[in-house]
């Protein structure tokens, strides 16, 4: 109750700051034009459409990371020199922002969209695999040892002892890294061009639809929320065995 009480003040808020003329009505209208811009918006195809170009990037780009992160994290993890040797090589190319790559990535794909791919495999990747990491580095020991002592080859080593303790951190992984993708995958469409949400935007800034500009933002917000709901039900679910999710419950 009192989040939804937060938020009705927000509203409240945006719907009487453009009327005191301490903002102009230009620059940011009143919450309901904004609402009924948002209402035009969802009987539009050209809508649906950006809107699914925004989550076809988002999610094949979130599933192509997944996969290279926890493959490549519980390879590298698994094996100490691999672990050592690698370190500073992702110490280095993990700071780096992933839009300081669009230039290589309109370079190589144009506004196509492999661009967003790109970028939001680039941003996703390092989530995951950091994450994967900790999770093999926090395998238990004894644990370890137990399962060689009962002559547990290397596939019964990995799916009893390393994954139990390395899912939780792939969750987590896993539910940063679709926040990051919808953020650079905005962003793709927003400066490269890319067709989506982001280029819907900034057509409707370039010929100066305010309201638009505001509904189509509002859409992108709201989708980041569902998207976070719909991985931490995703966790729930997955480590419904774990002592965290049973502490929750």
């Amino acid at each position: 109750m009192r989040g939804l009480a937060g938020l009705a003040g927000l509203v409240a808020l945006l719907e009487v700051l453009p009327h005191t003329g301490a903002v102009s009505p230009d620059y940011l209208p009143p919450a309901s034009r904004i609402a009924r811009t948002l209402g035009g918006l969802l009987g539009e195809h050209a809508f649906w459409t950006a809107l699914g170009d925004t989550l076809t990037g988002w999610g094949l780009g979130l599933a192509i990371a997944v996969a290279a992160g926890v493959t490549v994290g519980v390879v590298i993890g698994s094996v100490p020199v691999l672990r050592a040797a690698t370190a500073s090589t992702i110490e280095f190319l993990r700071p780096i922002p992933s839009v300081a790559l669009i230039p290589v990535a309109v370079l190589l794909y144009g506004t196509d969209l492999r661009s967003t791919l790109l970028l939001v495999v680039y941003a996703s990747f390092w989530q995951v695999l950091v994450q994967v990491l900790a999770g093999t580095h926090d395998v238990d020991p004894v644990a370890e040892d137990t399962a060689r002592s009962y002559l547990l080859g290397g596939w019964g080593r990995l799916r009893y002892v390393l994954w139990p303790t390395a899912l939780p951190y792939v969750m987590t992984g896993v539910r940063l890294a679709s926040a990051v993708a919808l953020v650079l995958a905005v962003t793709a469409e927003l400066v490269i061009g890319s067709p989506g949400l982001g280029h819907e935007i900034a057509v409707a800034q370039t010929s100066g639809a305010v309201p638009r500009v505001y509904a189509l933002v509002l859409v992108t917000g709201l989708l980041g929320v569902a998207i976070n709901l719909v991985a931490r039900a995703v966790e729930r679910r997955a480590l419904h065995w774990h002592q965290s999710q049973r502490g929750e419950g």
